[in-house]
């Protein structure tokens, strides 16, 4: 028997027959095997699997891989993954396979056609040359390519040529003479293509960072050489202030690393970050960095992947799923803003890539890296309890100061200009100095379109999406409403559809309304927009950041991807509206989000040698979250934060499991969600069961939602019971959302 773990929803490893005959398929080799009336593809994980009694075994149909497609230890941490996150084995596994290779297709490697001249060893005996002289060229256009291909032994490919004005019935009348040889090369997709040129997308603010440490980094450095010299798993957090130098540390502990034969894995949460950090790293190690990430087209991740497996790439720069990157021989890894909520998946495996990271670190016995400015609770729970080392970064580069940060309090400027004013006037006025002093300036708002809700002045209802229970967004370019969750587009009707009233109104704003107000008040400065709407285009980040860098863009305006990783040291200014958009959310984490967000976008200001301001608006002045990202200090906001979350049970003082149950009906879902509730009771759960209440979002894709807490401090005991309970009701398997470790709740 051989145990298959195959990509279908909470299903366990799955126990098959090798045929008769058939040699035995190595842990990490891809088969097809039967399941149900459909033939999938899955991944061997080892000899062993649990079968039902009376179970009879069929047979692996077709064994794709004579050696490990995987390395043993990926298939080990995928197996770990489907376990921890109660989401089967099998998608974890498939996460770990470029596109291609999921779906069981042959490797495709792009090839290209090359012409060269041979040596004589290679060159064929042509019948005519029998008893003659060598073979000469016949006409102009054969001389022409034979004197190319001579001044060049490497060859050229056949388009090159082309575009020479040799084709190819002049190189396969030379190649029948024996004067050529036509081979087939392997082209590698190279995703960061022009950069020696200084063009690719890395090259974005590229700086050199070859400089002396400071005293600060210095003493980081000495201590985490230490713990890498050891050669064992431990996690150090970096708590370093925006502006400090982590970068320069990840460089030097990858040197330092890779001089040893081991290798490192660096993980940024934004595809929008990988370029640049891939292009620092690539910059310092030339040749030995691959890339990572769901941006990148199949034949890139497919080439990129494949030179990770053979062993050629020292240093692997991803997002969440490199986590699963085939890299050997593991001695550190980097997590990269380890706080941002972009680690976590948002659909199976929901796996959170700091945390598998952490676990893959433990079996290599490697050295993790938790970087970030504003830490999150857990990771900072983790060190004060000292399960992690705790490192601390507490001055910027060359003694440049924080930006001053001053709060804006919009209470009293709509009682004085409006309750339809966006920019305040002291944020106005500072756009305007720095537009005088040709510096520039990063506006935020982490809310996109135009408007956020177009409602009837006559009957005051809203339109809504007809799948989710949210209003539609107005995007004025595109002149749709659009639900953020659902995607559904629709044209803005004429009449209210309730009423029939023909007086719509827009109410609420985003980027692309700060945008257009931004033009209006100041015409002659070059904008820029960074959201998910204007940045869908591969390449249109790059030549956003590389506009900041030269020069070209006076004022960027843009969602949390402008928050975070960026270095421009012409930004002086950084302008936050509406500073508390999040705070009004119904999650635990909103105030640490708030935070966090605008301590990060508050330290993109005056990392040049021109000190930075930043000017916050808000509702909530006093609110504890803006006050201490304003005065940039972690600590006051970590101890009211835990203060809350201890009160109320909410992680890290507990661990949490979000059970979500989905159904046409609400009354449906609550039904289900009661059944469910009560036998994850029945089973001991070893904590707390709360709910089930409708979800926050009650409705979404058509499918309504209710919700159940799980919390107590074992989620070994939950996860067993909440297992236990759902295959009591099969049914509900594929209608529920299990959430381990939830960064949202919503």
């Amino acid at each position: 028997m051989v145990a298959v773990a195959v990509p279908v929803p909470a299903l366990g490893v799955l126990g098959y027959r090798v045929p008769a005959g058939s040699a035995m398929p190595p842990k990490g080799a891809r088969v097809r095997v039967p399941l149900g009336r459909r033939t999938v593809l899955g991944c061997v994980v080892g000899s062993h699997a649990d079968l039902a009694p009376g179970a009879e075994l069929k047979d692996i149909e077709e064994l794709l891989d004579s050696d490990p497609f995987l390395p043993p230890a990926v298939v080990d941490l995928a197996l770990w993954v489907g376990d921890y996150y109660a989401s089967g084995p099998g998608d974890a596994l498939a996460i770990a396979m470029p596109p291609a290779a999921r779906r069981g297709r042959a490797s495709s490697f792009r090839t290209v056609r090359v012409a060269e001249i041979p040596t004589e060893s290679s060159r064929p005996v042509q019948p005519e040359d029998a008893g003659s002289a060598d073979p000469a060229p016949r006409g102009r256009k054969q001389q022409e390519a034979l004197a190319l291909l001579r001044a060049h032994p490497g060859g050229f490919t056949l388009p090159e040529l082309l575009k020479r004005g040799i084709g190819t019935g002049t190189l396969r009348s030379l190649e029948k003479l024996g004067l050529l040889r036509l081979r087939d090369e392997v082209v590698m997709r190279d995703p960061l293509a022009g950069d020696a040129e200084g063009e690719g997308p890395w090259a974005v603010g590229r700086r050199d960072r070859h400089g002396s440490l400071t005293s600060e980094q210095t003493m980081a450095f000495r201590r985490m050489e230490e713990v890498a010299a050891t050669r064992s798993f431990r996690t150090i957090l970096l708590h370093g202030v925006t502006g400090s130098g982590k970068t320069e540390l990840y460089l030097r502990l990858a040197g330092l690393v890779t001089s040893t034969g081991r290798r490192v894995l660096v993980l940024t949460p934004e595809i929008a970050l990988t370029p640049v950090l891939a292009g620092l790293f690539r910059d310092r190690f030339a040749g030995q960095v691959a890339i990572q990430h769901s941006g990148l087209s199949d034949g890139e991740r497919h080439d990129q992947w494949h030179r990770i497996r053979r062993g050629e790439i020292a240093i692997v720069v991803g997002t969440r799923s490199a986590v699963f990157a085939p890299l050997e021989q593991i001695g550190l890894i980097i997590v990269d803003e380890e706080h941002d909520a972009s680690y976590k998946q948002d659909d199976l495996p929901r796996y959170h890539g700091r945390d598998v990271a952490i676990v893959r670190a433990r079996m290599e016995n490697a050295l993790v890296v938790l970087g970030s400015a504003t830490p999150s609770l857990e990771s900072a729970a983790n060190a004060r309890a000292g399960r992690y080392d705790l490192i601390k970064l507490t001055q910027r580069v060359h003694n440049r100061p924080l930006a001053d940060v001053r709060i804006v309090d919009m209470r009293q400027e709509y009682a004085a200009h409006g309750p339809d004013l966006v920019f305040s006037r002291p944020l106005t006025e500072a756009i305007a100095d720095r537009l005088d002093k040709r510096e520039q300036t990063v506006v935020l708002l982490n809310r996109r379109g135009f408007a956020t809700v177009i409602f009837c002045r006559q009957c005051g209802a809203s339109i809504e999406c007809p799948h989710c229970s949210v209003t539609l967004t107005y995007h004025r370019s595109a002149r749709r409403l659009r639900c953020h969750y659902c995607n559904y587009a629709g044209a803005v009707p004429r009449k209210c559809g309730l009423c029939g009233g023909e007086y719509l109104e827009q109410s609420g704003f985003g980027t692309e309304r700060l945008e257009s107000d931004l033009h209006e008040l100041f015409p002659n400065a070059r904008l820029a927009r960074v959201d998910r709407d204007t940045i869908r285009r591969r390449g249109a980040i790059t030549e956003v950041l590389r506009g900041v860098a030269n020069g070209a863009i006076d004022i960027v305006v843009g969602t949390q991807m402008i928050a975070k990783g960026h270095d421009f040291p012409a930004v002086t200014l950084v302008g936050v509206v509406s500073a508390d958009v999040g705070l009004g959310l119904a999650d635990f984490r909103a105030a640490e989000r708030t935070f966090q967000l605008l301590t990060q976008v508050v330290g993109r200001a005056g990392r040049g040698h021109t000190p930075g301001e930043a000017i916050v608006q808000t509702l909530y002045p006093h609110h504890y979250s803006i006050r201490a990202a304003a005065a940039q200090e972690y600590e006051p906001f970590f101890e009211r934060e835990m203060e809350f979350r201890t009160n109320l049970q909410y992680p890290p003082a507990v661990a949490l499991i979000n059970v979500v149950v989905k159904s046409r009906t609400l009354d449906g879902a609550l039904a289900d969600a009661h059944d469910l509730a009560k036998r994850i009771r029945h089973h001991g759960v070893h904590g707390k069961v709360l709910g089930p209440a409708p979800a926050p979002l009650s409705k979404i894709r058509d499918e309504h939602r209710a919700q159940i807490f799980l919390k107590g401090h074992q989620r070994k005991p939950m996860r067993a019971a909440l297992r236990i309970a759902l295959d009591e009701r099969p049914e509900f398997k594929r209608r529920t959302i299990v959430d381990v470790d939830p960064v949202s709740v919503i």
